[in-house]
């Protein structure tokens, strides 16, 4: 026989249980539905973008120094080469004395054993030939040693200028490289903001954009900077607020991080190093922030790959990015951890 029993009722425990459960889910139905989560992958995309970025900027200050590098060898090169054409003519001049003396010596009917020396396919061996010497009058013997010591310096000259120019070659090579790797990072950063949506895209835009307006309201403080020199540097560098980042610029229009700082300095006639490694040991340092004063250099990340101008109140004025523009920053919210400080006198 069927069974008419009631069926049991759930306990009432278990009944909310159940039911807050089926609330959750349709809530969470619901909500997925009007509003979805917002897509993680966005954010890494920022995340590897800043981190492009970051390469970016340390693969420049290796290129900086290459750079600098490259143009040390370039005017050692012009100098050297300068020497070598100056010698060279001192040496025909001289030749050209020696072939008279020599063709006036010959007409009347004899040649002095120093002019055979001069006119020999070995000259070093026979002034080595103390005979030889012994017969050459002094005056003739003197112009020819001079002679012989002048083609020796121009030959070592001449090496000096070949070894320079091998060199240049090497650190030419060099800025390639580091060309390509700043430009591949910079491609690739972009290549990643390509796969954001527009609205994305704008957003980071924004957001760059807020970084430099806010720039414009800093208030720095009215504290002095520790020299005359400082103080000029920093007014130079607070004239080129607003002006685009631009990898291994150095002024007047366009700057990257050291661009800047050297660029100001240059304005004070103080000539800095080209690079924020460098920089960062140009002056006094000064370890504790609190003793900072504007105008000082600030030397940020681990590898002192960045560097900039304390601006007073806890800001940094720099040229932080690619993408960006100098600017007002607070030191401890520019995501770089702080090394130490640079006062140069």
């Amino acid at each position: 026989m069927p069974s008419h029993r009631r069926p049991k009722q759930p306990h009432p425990r278990y009944a909310g249980v159940v039911t807050a459960t089926a609330a959750a889910v349709a809530l969470s139905t619901q909500q997925a539905t009007a509003d979805p989560l917002p897509d993680p992958t966005k954010k890494g995309v920022q995340a590897q973008v800043d981190r492009l970025y970051e390469e970016a900027t340390q693969a420049t200050e290796k290129y900086n120094g290459a750079k600098e590098r490259a143009d040390g060898l370039r005017r050692q090169v012009g100098l050297l080469q300068d020497g070598v054409a100056r010698k060279q003519a001192e040496l025909n001049e001289l030749r050209d004395r020696i072939g008279l003396l020599a063709a006036g010596q010959y007409r009347a009917g004899g040649l002095d054993p120093a002019l055979q020396l001069f006119l020999s396919s070995d000259p070093d061996a026979y002034l080595e030939r103390a005979t030889a010497l012994d017969r050459a009058g002094d005056r003739q013997t003197a112009a020819l040693r001079r002679y012989l010591d002048e083609q020796r310096t121009l030959r070592q000259q001449r090496g000096e200028a070949s070894e320079r120019l091998r060199d240049l070659g090497a650190v030419q090579r060099e800025l390639g490289t580091r060309k390509g790797e700043i430009q591949g990072k910079l491609r690739e950063a972009q290549r990643l903001l390509n796969t954001l949506s527009a609205k994305e895209r704008a957003r980071i835009a924004e957001a760059e954009q807020r970084a430099n307006r806010a720039s414009s309201r800093v208030e720095p403080g009215n504290e002095p900077s520790a020299s005359g020199r400082a103080a000029t540097a920093f007014a130079a560098a607070k004239s080129r607020v607003g002006l685009p980042y631009v990898w291994g610029a150095s002024g007047p229009s366009s700057f990257d991080c050291s661009g800047l700082t050297s660029w100001a300095f240059r304005q004070a006639d103080v000539a800095l190093p080209r690079t924020s490694q460098a920089q960062a040991s140009a002056g006094t340092r000064i370890d504790r922030p609190a003793d900072l004063r504007p105008g000082d250099l600030i030397v940020m990340r681990t590898d002192l790959s960045h560097i900039g101008f304390y601006a007073g109140n806890g800001q940094i004025l720099h040229s932080p990015k690619p993408g960006a523009q100098v600017r007002y920053e607070s030191i401890a919210r520019s995501g770089m951890p702080f090394m130490w400080g640079v006062r140069i006198g």
